[in-house]
Protein backbone atom coordinates (compact mmCIF):
# COMPACT_ATOMS: atom_id res chain seq x y z
CA UNK A 1 0.00 0.00 0.00
CA UNK A 2 2.78 2.33 1.13
CA UNK A 3 4.18 1.60 -2.84
CA UNK A 4 1.42 2.10 -4.58
CA UNK A 5 0.89 5.59 -2.90
CA UNK A 6 4.13 6.37 -4.29
CA UNK A 7 3.04 6.29 -7.78
CA UNK A 8 1.39 8.85 -9.50
CA UNK A 9 -2.61 9.58 -8.52
CA UNK A 10 -3.82 8.41 -11.82
CA UNK A 11 -2.14 5.35 -11.63
CA UNK A 12 -3.45 4.87 -7.90
CA UNK A 13 -6.97 5.98 -9.20
CA UNK A 14 -6.94 3.14 -11.98
CA UNK A 15 -5.61 0.83 -10.14
CA UNK A 16 -8.30 1.46 -7.24
CA UNK A 17 -10.56 1.35 -10.02
CA UNK A 18 -10.03 -2.46 -10.33
CA UNK A 19 -11.01 -3.36 -6.44
CA UNK A 20 -13.60 -4.93 -5.73
CA UNK A 21 -16.17 -2.73 -3.15
CA UNK A 22 -15.03 -4.63 -0.38
CA UNK A 23 -11.64 -4.69 -0.56
CA UNK A 24 -12.26 -0.48 -1.21
CA UNK A 25 -13.95 -0.54 2.47
CA UNK A 26 -11.42 -2.17 3.80
CA UNK A 27 -8.97 0.93 3.47
CA UNK A 28 -9.84 2.86 5.75
CA UNK A 29 -7.74 0.44 8.00
CA UNK A 30 -5.21 0.02 5.67
CA UNK A 31 -4.06 3.81 4.42
CA UNK A 32 -6.05 6.80 5.33
CA UNK A 33 -5.04 8.75 2.08
CA UNK A 34 -6.50 5.94 0.12
CA UNK A 35 -9.59 5.53 1.95
CA UNK A 36 -9.74 9.19 2.18
CA UNK A 37 -9.73 9.56 -2.32
CA UNK A 38 -12.14 6.63 -2.57
CA UNK A 39 -14.31 8.49 -0.43
CA UNK A 40 -14.16 11.43 -2.50
CA UNK A 41 -17.10 12.27 -4.99
CA UNK A 42 -14.93 12.22 -8.13
CA UNK A 43 -13.63 8.84 -6.86
CA UNK A 44 -16.75 7.79 -6.37
CA UNK A 45 -18.21 9.34 -9.77
CA UNK A 46 -15.02 7.34 -11.60
CA UNK A 47 -16.51 4.41 -9.66
CA UNK A 48 -20.33 4.17 -11.15
CA UNK A 49 -19.31 4.93 -14.87
CA UNK A 50 -16.22 3.29 -15.21
CA UNK A 51 -16.20 0.56 -18.41
CA UNK A 52 -18.16 -2.89 -17.67
CA UNK A 53 -19.38 -5.90 -19.21
CA UNK A 54 -22.52 -7.75 -18.98
CA UNK A 55 -20.49 -10.60 -17.16
CA UNK A 56 -20.14 -7.71 -14.10
CA UNK A 57 -23.67 -7.52 -13.34
CA UNK A 58 -24.76 -8.74 -10.14
CA UNK A 59 -28.10 -10.16 -9.00
CA UNK A 60 -29.94 -9.10 -5.71
CA UNK A 61 -33.15 -11.34 -5.01
CA UNK A 62 -35.50 -10.57 -2.90
CA UNK A 63 -38.32 -12.82 -1.95
CA UNK A 64 -40.34 -13.61 1.59
CA UNK A 65 -40.61 -16.23 3.45
CA UNK A 66 -43.43 -17.32 5.49
CA UNK A 67 -42.63 -18.17 9.08
CA UNK A 68 -44.11 -19.61 11.84
CA UNK A 69 -46.10 -16.82 13.43
CA UNK A 70 -48.02 -16.42 10.05
CA UNK A 71 -45.60 -13.12 9.47
CA UNK A 72 -43.57 -12.85 5.50
CA UNK A 73 -39.89 -11.38 5.91
CA UNK A 74 -38.24 -9.99 3.41
CA UNK A 75 -34.77 -11.42 2.70
CA UNK A 76 -32.18 -10.34 0.36
CA UNK A 77 -29.81 -12.47 -1.54
CA UNK A 78 -26.49 -11.50 -3.24
CA UNK A 79 -25.69 -13.57 -6.17
CA UNK A 80 -23.20 -13.70 -9.04
CA UNK A 81 -23.07 -16.41 -11.75
CA UNK A 82 -20.15 -18.43 -13.41
CA UNK A 83 -19.34 -18.91 -17.21
CA UNK A 84 -22.15 -21.48 -17.19
CA UNK A 85 -24.35 -18.91 -15.80
CA UNK A 86 -24.32 -20.89 -12.38
CA UNK A 87 -25.54 -18.78 -9.57
CA UNK A 88 -23.32 -18.21 -6.27
CA UNK A 89 -23.82 -15.83 -3.11
CA UNK A 90 -21.48 -13.37 -2.88
CA UNK A 91 -22.20 -12.18 0.30
CA UNK A 92 -24.47 -13.46 3.20
CA UNK A 93 -28.39 -12.91 2.75
CA UNK A 94 -29.72 -10.65 4.69
CA UNK A 95 -33.42 -10.13 6.44
CA UNK A 96 -35.10 -6.72 6.07
CA UNK A 97 -36.83 -6.33 9.35
CA UNK A 98 -38.76 -2.91 8.18
CA UNK A 99 -40.43 -5.07 5.41
CA UNK A 100 -41.81 -7.97 7.87
CA UNK A 101 -45.79 -8.17 7.40
CA UNK A 102 -48.53 -10.53 7.83
CA UNK A 103 -49.04 -10.57 3.85
CA UNK A 104 -46.76 -12.26 1.50
CA UNK A 105 -45.35 -8.53 0.00
CA UNK A 106 -46.79 -9.64 -3.69
CA UNK A 107 -46.88 -6.20 -3.87
CA UNK A 108 -43.69 -5.09 -3.29
CA UNK A 109 -41.91 -2.86 -5.67
CA UNK A 110 -38.20 -3.33 -6.31
CA UNK A 111 -36.85 -0.25 -8.70
CA UNK A 112 -33.20 0.13 -9.53
CA UNK A 113 -30.05 0.89 -10.04
CA UNK A 114 -30.37 4.61 -10.35
CA UNK A 115 -27.00 5.92 -10.33
CA UNK A 116 -25.79 2.74 -7.86
CA UNK A 117 -28.94 3.04 -5.52
CA UNK A 118 -32.20 0.30 -5.61
CA UNK A 119 -35.42 1.22 -3.96
CA UNK A 120 -37.45 -1.74 -2.32
CA UNK A 121 -41.40 -0.01 -1.97
CA UNK A 122 -44.09 -1.22 -0.40
CA UNK A 123 -47.57 0.65 0.46
CA UNK A 124 -46.26 2.26 3.26
CA UNK A 125 -42.41 2.15 3.70
CA UNK A 126 -39.66 3.29 0.95
CA UNK A 127 -35.82 1.83 1.29
CA UNK A 128 -33.25 3.76 -0.67
CA UNK A 129 -30.15 0.99 -0.28
CA UNK A 130 -26.68 0.73 -1.85
CA UNK A 131 -26.43 -3.48 -2.17
CA UNK A 132 -22.18 -3.24 -2.99
CA UNK A 133 -21.76 -0.96 0.47
CA UNK A 134 -25.16 -2.48 2.80
CA UNK A 135 -25.85 1.25 3.57
CA UNK A 136 -29.51 2.49 3.71
CA UNK A 137 -31.92 4.90 4.50
CA UNK A 138 -35.57 4.46 5.50
CA UNK A 139 -37.62 7.47 4.08
CA UNK A 140 -40.21 9.40 5.57
CA UNK A 141 -43.58 8.79 5.08
CA UNK A 142 -45.63 10.85 3.44
CA UNK A 143 -47.42 13.61 5.45
CA UNK A 144 -50.04 14.61 3.81
CA UNK A 145 -53.57 13.05 5.37
CA UNK A 146 -56.96 12.15 3.59
CA UNK A 147 -59.72 13.28 5.71
CA UNK A 148 -63.21 11.92 5.73
CA UNK A 149 -65.30 10.58 4.56
CA UNK A 150 -62.35 10.72 1.65
CA UNK A 151 -60.03 7.60 1.87
CA UNK A 152 -57.37 6.39 -0.95
CA UNK A 153 -55.99 3.67 -2.27
CA UNK A 154 -51.99 3.63 -3.62
CA UNK A 155 -51.99 2.80 -7.32
CA UNK A 156 -48.78 2.88 -7.93
CA UNK A 157 -45.35 4.13 -6.55
CA UNK A 158 -42.00 5.30 -8.37
CA UNK A 159 -38.54 5.83 -7.97
CA UNK A 160 -35.75 7.25 -10.41
CA UNK A 161 -32.99 10.35 -10.48
CA UNK A 162 -33.24 13.23 -11.80
CA UNK A 163 -30.14 14.41 -13.78
CA UNK A 164 -31.24 18.07 -13.87
CA UNK A 165 -31.59 18.83 -9.99
CA UNK A 166 -29.08 15.41 -9.36
CA UNK A 167 -31.54 14.37 -6.86
CA UNK A 168 -32.91 10.85 -6.37
CA UNK A 169 -37.25 11.48 -5.96
CA UNK A 170 -39.83 8.99 -4.87
CA UNK A 171 -43.60 9.26 -6.90
CA UNK A 172 -46.46 8.14 -5.78
CA UNK A 173 -50.02 8.08 -7.65
CA UNK A 174 -53.10 7.63 -5.24
CA UNK A 175 -56.52 7.27 -5.69
CA UNK A 176 -58.76 9.64 -3.62
CA UNK A 177 -62.66 8.46 -3.31
CA UNK A 178 -66.10 8.69 -1.44
CA UNK A 179 -65.98 5.97 1.35
CA UNK A 180 -69.56 6.13 0.57
CA UNK A 181 -69.57 5.95 -2.75
CA UNK A 182 -67.10 3.00 -2.61
CA UNK A 183 -63.72 2.22 -5.00
CA UNK A 184 -63.13 2.02 -7.73
CA UNK A 185 -66.13 4.60 -8.88
CA UNK A 186 -66.03 8.42 -7.91
CA UNK A 187 -62.52 8.79 -7.36
CA UNK A 188 -59.90 11.68 -8.66
CA UNK A 189 -55.77 11.10 -8.82
CA UNK A 190 -53.36 12.29 -5.97
CA UNK A 191 -49.70 13.06 -7.03
CA UNK A 192 -47.07 12.78 -4.60
CA UNK A 193 -43.35 13.49 -4.77
CA UNK A 194 -40.63 13.29 -1.97
CA UNK A 195 -37.06 15.01 -3.41
CA UNK A 196 -34.70 12.31 -1.13
CA UNK A 197 -31.50 14.92 -1.17
CA UNK A 198 -33.63 18.28 0.40
CA UNK A 199 -35.99 15.81 2.33
CA UNK A 200 -39.31 17.15 1.54
CA UNK A 201 -42.53 15.37 0.35
CA UNK A 202 -45.00 17.58 -2.23
CA UNK A 203 -48.52 17.56 -4.18
CA UNK A 204 -48.37 18.21 -7.86
CA UNK A 205 -51.05 20.42 -8.77
CA UNK A 206 -51.02 19.91 -12.35
CA UNK A 207 -52.41 16.11 -12.20
CA UNK A 208 -54.11 14.98 -15.16
CA UNK A 209 -56.97 13.06 -14.41
CA UNK A 210 -57.42 11.07 -17.95
CA UNK A 211 -54.51 9.42 -17.54
CA UNK A 212 -54.42 5.74 -17.45
CA UNK A 213 -54.92 2.96 -14.70
CA UNK A 214 -52.03 1.18 -13.49
CA UNK A 215 -51.31 -2.42 -14.36
CA UNK A 216 -49.69 -3.63 -11.20
CA UNK A 217 -47.83 -6.75 -11.28
CA UNK A 218 -44.38 -7.65 -10.95
CA UNK A 219 -41.76 -6.49 -13.25
CA UNK A 220 -45.01 -4.10 -14.80
CA UNK A 221 -43.01 -0.69 -13.27
CA UNK A 222 -39.55 0.43 -14.10
CA UNK A 223 -37.07 3.49 -14.96
CA UNK A 224 -35.83 4.04 -17.79
CA UNK A 225 -33.62 7.04 -19.42
CA UNK A 226 -34.99 9.99 -16.82
CA UNK A 227 -38.65 8.51 -16.85
CA UNK A 228 -40.68 6.35 -14.54
CA UNK A 229 -43.00 4.04 -16.25
CA UNK A 230 -45.64 1.93 -15.94
CA UNK A 231 -47.64 -0.16 -17.85
CA UNK A 232 -51.30 0.96 -17.85
CA UNK A 233 -55.23 0.67 -19.44
CA UNK A 234 -56.33 3.95 -21.02
CA UNK A 235 -59.71 4.96 -20.95
CA UNK A 236 -60.19 3.39 -24.54
CA UNK A 237 -59.21 0.39 -22.74
CA UNK A 238 -55.99 0.09 -24.71
CA UNK A 239 -52.95 -1.09 -23.19
CA UNK A 240 -50.21 1.89 -23.29
CA UNK A 241 -47.09 2.68 -21.04
CA UNK A 242 -47.40 5.56 -19.03
CA UNK A 243 -44.22 7.68 -18.17
CA UNK A 244 -42.94 10.54 -15.96
CA UNK A 245 -40.33 12.44 -16.54
CA UNK A 246 -38.54 13.42 -13.34
CA UNK A 247 -36.98 16.09 -14.32
CA UNK A 248 -39.88 17.92 -16.22
CA UNK A 249 -42.74 16.29 -13.77
CA UNK A 250 -44.91 15.50 -16.59
CA UNK A 251 -47.08 12.07 -17.61
CA UNK A 252 -46.79 11.21 -21.17
CA UNK A 253 -48.31 7.66 -22.89
CA UNK A 254 -47.12 5.38 -25.42
CA UNK A 255 -48.97 2.99 -27.24
CA UNK A 256 -47.77 -0.80 -27.27
CA UNK A 257 -47.49 -3.31 -30.11
CA UNK A 258 -50.69 -3.18 -32.19
CA UNK A 259 -51.28 -7.23 -30.60
CA UNK A 260 -51.23 -6.30 -27.09
CA UNK A 261 -54.30 -5.79 -25.21
CA UNK A 262 -55.53 -5.91 -22.17
CA UNK A 263 -59.40 -7.54 -22.01
CA UNK A 264 -58.61 -11.29 -21.73
CA UNK A 265 -55.58 -10.91 -22.92
CA UNK A 266 -52.10 -12.45 -21.40
CA UNK A 267 -49.82 -10.62 -18.89
CA UNK A 268 -47.39 -7.83 -19.50
CA UNK A 269 -44.11 -6.94 -17.70
CA UNK A 270 -40.93 -4.06 -18.18
CA UNK A 271 -37.44 -4.89 -18.64
CA UNK A 272 -34.42 -3.72 -20.27
CA UNK A 273 -32.39 -5.51 -22.93
CA UNK A 274 -29.25 -4.33 -24.41
CA UNK A 275 -29.80 -1.13 -23.22
CA UNK A 276 -33.43 -1.16 -24.78
CA UNK A 277 -37.08 -0.51 -23.48
CA UNK A 278 -38.63 -3.62 -23.29
CA UNK A 279 -41.76 -4.82 -23.11
CA UNK A 280 -42.52 -8.99 -22.18
CA UNK A 281 -45.43 -10.34 -22.93
CA UNK A 282 -46.73 -13.87 -20.97
CA UNK A 283 -49.75 -15.73 -20.38
CA UNK A 284 -51.57 -15.42 -17.72
CA UNK A 285 -50.97 -17.86 -14.68
CA UNK A 286 -53.98 -20.03 -15.25
CA UNK A 287 -52.38 -20.58 -18.95
CA UNK A 288 -48.74 -20.56 -18.03
CA UNK A 289 -49.52 -24.45 -17.91
CA UNK A 290 -50.45 -25.14 -21.15
CA UNK A 291 -47.04 -25.70 -23.57
CA UNK A 292 -49.23 -23.90 -26.50
CA UNK A 293 -48.96 -21.03 -24.89
CA UNK A 294 -46.38 -18.05 -26.43
CA UNK A 295 -43.86 -15.65 -24.23
CA UNK A 296 -43.27 -12.81 -26.47
CA UNK A 297 -40.16 -10.38 -26.16
CA UNK A 298 -40.74 -7.12 -27.77
CA UNK A 299 -38.00 -4.19 -28.01
CA UNK A 300 -38.65 -0.19 -28.58
CA UNK A 301 -36.75 0.62 -31.41
CA UNK A 302 -36.41 3.94 -30.90
CA UNK A 303 -37.56 5.19 -27.37
CA UNK A 304 -37.53 9.08 -27.82
CA UNK A 305 -39.65 9.02 -31.31
CA UNK A 306 -42.40 7.10 -32.67
CA UNK A 307 -43.65 4.14 -30.71
CA UNK A 308 -42.32 1.41 -32.65
CA UNK A 309 -41.65 -2.08 -31.62
CA UNK A 310 -40.17 -5.34 -33.28
CA UNK A 311 -40.62 -8.87 -31.30
CA UNK A 312 -37.37 -9.72 -30.73
CA UNK A 313 -38.37 -13.30 -29.12
CA UNK A 314 -40.73 -16.19 -29.16
CA UNK A 315 -40.85 -18.49 -26.58
CA UNK A 316 -43.36 -21.50 -26.41
CA UNK A 317 -44.36 -23.30 -23.38
CA UNK A 318 -42.72 -21.27 -20.66
CA UNK A 319 -44.07 -22.00 -16.89
CA UNK A 320 -43.56 -18.61 -16.57
CA UNK A 321 -46.02 -16.90 -12.98
CA UNK A 322 -44.32 -13.63 -13.83
CA UNK A 323 -40.38 -11.86 -15.47
CA UNK A 324 -37.94 -10.71 -13.13
CA UNK A 325 -35.20 -9.18 -14.97
CA UNK A 326 -32.90 -9.85 -18.03
CA UNK A 327 -29.46 -10.94 -17.27
CA UNK A 328 -26.31 -11.31 -19.00
CA UNK A 329 -28.19 -9.88 -22.06
CA UNK A 330 -29.95 -12.99 -22.84
CA UNK A 331 -31.23 -14.37 -19.57
CA UNK A 332 -34.90 -14.06 -18.67
CA UNK A 333 -35.39 -14.53 -15.02
CA UNK A 334 -38.62 -15.46 -13.81
CA UNK A 335 -40.74 -16.55 -10.75
CA UNK A 336 -42.77 -20.22 -11.56
CA UNK A 337 -46.15 -21.03 -9.42
CA UNK A 338 -44.20 -23.03 -6.86
CA UNK A 339 -42.23 -20.00 -5.98
CA UNK A 340 -38.45 -21.03 -7.57
CA UNK A 341 -36.75 -18.95 -9.28
CA UNK A 342 -36.02 -20.08 -12.94
CA UNK A 343 -34.13 -18.88 -16.07
CA UNK A 344 -34.55 -19.08 -19.99
CA UNK A 345 -31.91 -18.65 -22.32
CA UNK A 346 -33.77 -16.50 -25.33
CA UNK A 347 -31.02 -17.71 -27.92
CA UNK A 348 -31.36 -21.32 -27.03
CA UNK A 349 -34.98 -21.74 -25.10
CA UNK A 350 -32.60 -23.87 -22.66
CA UNK A 351 -34.46 -23.49 -19.52
CA UNK A 352 -33.48 -23.96 -15.60
CA UNK A 353 -34.31 -23.86 -12.20
CA UNK A 354 -32.31 -22.53 -9.67
CA UNK A 355 -32.30 -23.46 -5.99
CA UNK A 356 -33.64 -20.38 -4.55
CA UNK A 357 -37.47 -19.76 -3.57
CA UNK A 358 -39.93 -17.76 -1.76
CA UNK A 359 -43.51 -16.93 -1.00
CA UNK A 360 -45.29 -17.61 -4.32
CA UNK A 361 -45.64 -14.04 -5.96
CA UNK A 362 -42.68 -12.38 -3.71
CA UNK A 363 -39.98 -13.16 -6.19
CA UNK A 364 -38.03 -9.75 -6.91
CA UNK A 365 -34.79 -9.45 -8.78
CA UNK A 366 -32.60 -6.69 -9.68
CA UNK A 367 -29.01 -6.80 -12.25
CA UNK A 368 -26.70 -4.32 -10.37
CA UNK A 369 -23.00 -3.60 -10.63
CA UNK A 370 -21.14 -2.19 -7.74
CA UNK A 371 -21.30 1.15 -6.86
CA UNK A 372 -19.92 3.30 -4.46
CA UNK A 373 -22.51 5.84 -4.49
CA UNK A 374 -23.99 7.37 -1.12
CA UNK A 375 -27.50 7.80 -0.34
CA UNK A 376 -28.10 11.68 0.15
CA UNK A 377 -28.74 12.02 4.17
CA UNK A 378 -31.89 14.11 4.31
CA UNK A 379 -31.36 17.31 7.17
CA UNK A 380 -32.29 17.96 10.74
CA UNK A 381 -34.19 15.25 12.54
CA UNK A 382 -35.09 12.98 9.78
CA UNK A 383 -34.32 9.19 8.86
CA UNK A 384 -30.32 8.92 9.22
CA UNK A 385 -28.19 6.53 7.06
CA UNK A 386 -27.67 3.36 8.50
CA UNK A 387 -25.99 -0.62 7.68
CA UNK A 388 -27.50 -3.38 7.65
Amino acid sequence: MVVMMKLPQDVVINILLMLPVKSLMRLKCLSKSCYTLVQSSTFVNLHLNRPTTFRDGLILFKRSIKQDDDLHKTILSFLSGDDENHLSPINPDLDVPCMTSNYSNDFDQFIGPCQGIVALMDNLTTVLFNPSTRNYRMLPPSPFNIPPPFSYAIECVGFGFDNISNDYKVIRILDVYLEDHGYPQDFEKKIEVYDVDIDFWRELDHADQNFPTIYWLPSSQMFYQGSCHWIGISIEDALVILSFDLSTETFHTAKTPDSCYFMNGPSYGLAVLNDTFTLICYPRTERAKNTNEFTYIWLRKDYSGCDSWIKKYTIKGLPIQSPLAIWRECLLLFQCSNGFLMSCNLRSNEVSEYNLHGSPTSLRVIIYKESLTLIPRGYGSSTQIEKF
